[in-house]
This record gives C-alpha cells, sequence and structure tokens, in this order.
C-alpha cells in the first residue's frame, strides 16, 4: 500500500473531525479539544485520532468519552469525505505531547544553573551585531547602494 495514499487520508480524516468537533458537535463535554494528528491502519480499516484536551485530567477523560460516543456520527462525516471500501473506524487517544514538553522544560529549567538561564536570556533580548541601528530612527537616508560600480570595467 502506499504511504502517500495513507498520509493522505490521514490528513483528510484530520480535517474532517476536527472541522465537525468544532462546528457541528453539541455535546457539552466535548469543549476546548485539537485534533494533532491522525493514524492510520494499512488496511484503512482502523484510524487513531489524536487529540489534545486543554484542562486537567478529569476534562481530558470525560472529553474522550464524549468523542467515544460521537465516533459513529465523526465517521459517518469521514465517510462522506474519502471515497474508500472501508470507512475506517476511529479511535480516540489522548494526545499527551505537549504536556510532556512543558514537564521537559520545568526539569531542565530546575537543572541548568540561574546564572545560565539568565546569560542566555539576556544574549536572546540583545539585536543582532550586523544590523547598526540609526540614532535618529529614520531609514529612509541610508547611505548604502546595491548598484555596481563602473570603476570595475
Amino acid at each position: 500500500m502506499n504511504s502517500r495514499r495513507l498520509l493522505k487520508a490521514a490528513e483528510a480524516i484530520r480535517e474532517v473531525v476536527s472541522m465537525s468537533i468544532l462546528v457541528e458537535l453539541t455535546d457539552p463535554r466535548i469543549s476546548d479539544v485539537t485534533v494533532t494528528y491522525v493514524e492510520v491502519a494499512p488496511d484503512m480499516r482502523m484510524a487513531r485520532v489524536h487529540v489534545s484536551v486543554m484542562g486537567d485530567e478529569t476534562k481530558q477523560n470525560l472529553c474522550l468519552r464524549g468523542l467515544e460516543s460521537a465516533s459513529g456520527f465523526l465517521q459517518s462525516k469521514v465517510g462522506n469525505r474519502i471515497d474508500t471500501r472501508y470507512t475506517p473506524k476511529l479511535k480516540f487517544v489522548l494526545d499527551q505531547g505537549v504536556k510532556h514538553s512543558l514537564a521537559v522544560a520545568r526539569i531542565l529549567n530546575d537543572v541548568l544553573p540561574k546564572d545560565q538561564n539568565a546569560t542566555e536570556q539576556d544574549t536572546e533580548s540583545l539585536p543582532p551585531s550586523d544590523v547598526e541601528a540609526d540614532p535618529s530612527g529614520d531609514a529612509s537616508h541610508d547611505n548604502v547602494t546595491d548598484s555596481p560600480t563602473d570603476t570595475d570595467t
């Protein structure tokens, strides 16, 4: 099976599911949901939809249960959009990527020395050295020309 076909199907499923969640679902359990990516099985009978939910763990679990109950409706929307022999069965999985990246950033801030963090932030806030600031603030009178000189001939 062509992997490009699977990628196109996964992208189409992601678009349909995310727009349907945003516009058509009225379940109060489903809110603050972002569809991050979709994995499609090689036989296209199963699609694992990774979602990121803002909120605490109980809200995330409640939202996942709401998505599972709406999976039939979302499956019919996907079936209308993609033309395949089988409409993929949707399985919703909580994407922990954002949560893990925040935890890693917190650990790095704890581990790195405080003076190193301060010096890195100071160097990031400085303007690049190759840009010369005009004291008057007017950039209309630049002395640099890009045209070639006639002395080369």
